[in-house]
């Protein structure tokens, strides 16, 4: 759908995974949808594998299987409040299970899927998940979105490629543990700044195992301000954004012009093997 609309609100919301109970976490996703929506948020992110967390493959094949009722529940939120709704759900398909961020659109429909890319093979998700192959920015009646999954966010590459497409924005959703949390801060900061764009990025909050989560999610401006942050507990956050911000900033200097690939040619041609 095409965008018309500049300034937008934006949310993110935070809240304890349970894992492997995905009606207590249906309740969390549905409250925190309801007081943003109430709020006039037009776009919310939710947290990496909101629905039941990480789980072995056998729990993961069931999981994936509630997914599309999931997704039914999602368009019709995404009616009732006009509003985008993005997380990532476990996603079954011929045969093989990913890590999708799934977007639905303020009209109900499905604007996109991206089946996470860089699988964080210390904790094992590639066991369980299958990687995808292709950076995904999709079209909703707000605008181009980016679409990132928690590591990805280690991989400029990614990011870039996403403000190069068009995207004005860039969502991500996480699990990212407490013992890294300073990483996730400066990285969402790197790839606003860098790429001079909008990130929206949600984290979860509480225990799982031997991990824990401390939340900070956040929303931040092209030139890298931190426009609204949730610490360490449940709970939503919204901010008014403005997309003619990103041309304001770029306009001062703008670091995608000023780009000299030809120079980096030689550096990815002998890329560590």
């Amino acid at each position: 759908m095409a965008n018309s609309a500049e300034t937008i609100i934006a949310g993110i919301l935070q809240f304890d995974v349970k894992t492997g109970d995905i009606d207590a976490n249906m309740t969390s996703m549905i409250n925190g949808i309801q007081r943003l929506g109430e709020k006039g948020a037009q776009i919310t992110v939710l947290p990496e594998l909101w629905s039941a967390g990480f789980n072995s493959l056998s729990k993961v094949n069931e999981q994936a299987e509630q997914t599309p009722k999931i997704i039914d529940k999602l368009s019709d939120l995404a009616k009732k409040y006009r509003m985008v709704i993005a997380g990532s759900l476990p996603e079954k398909s011929e045969g093989h299970l990913y890590n999708t961020m799934m977007v639905i659109d303020s009209d109900g429909t499905v604007a996109g899927r991206y089946r996470k890319i860089h699988l964080f093979s210390f904790i094992g998700e590639d066991k369980v998940f299958s990687a995808g192959n292709q950076a995904i920015m999709c079209s909703t009646s707000y605008g181009p979105i980016g679409l990132m999954i928690c590591f990805d966010l280690r991989f400029p590459e990614l990011c870039r490629s996403l403000a190069l497409s068009g995207a004005r924005i860039v969502i991500v959703s996480a699990q990212w543990p407490a013992s890294r949390i300073h990483h996730w801060n400066t990285l969402l900061q790197a790839r606003a700044i860098e790429n001079q764009i909008f990130i929206a990025a949600a984290n979860r909050v509480g225990k799982d195992a031997d991990l824990s989560f401390n939340g900070h999610s956040q929303i931040i401006s092209p030139d890298g301000k931190v426009l609204a942050k949730i610490i360490d507990q449940t709970d939503e956050a919204f901010t008014e954004i403005n997309f003619n911000e990103v041309d304001i900033v770029r306009n001062r200097f703008n670091c995608l012009t000023q780009r000299r690939i030809s120079a980096y040619t030689s550096a990815y041609t002998n890329d560590i093997k």
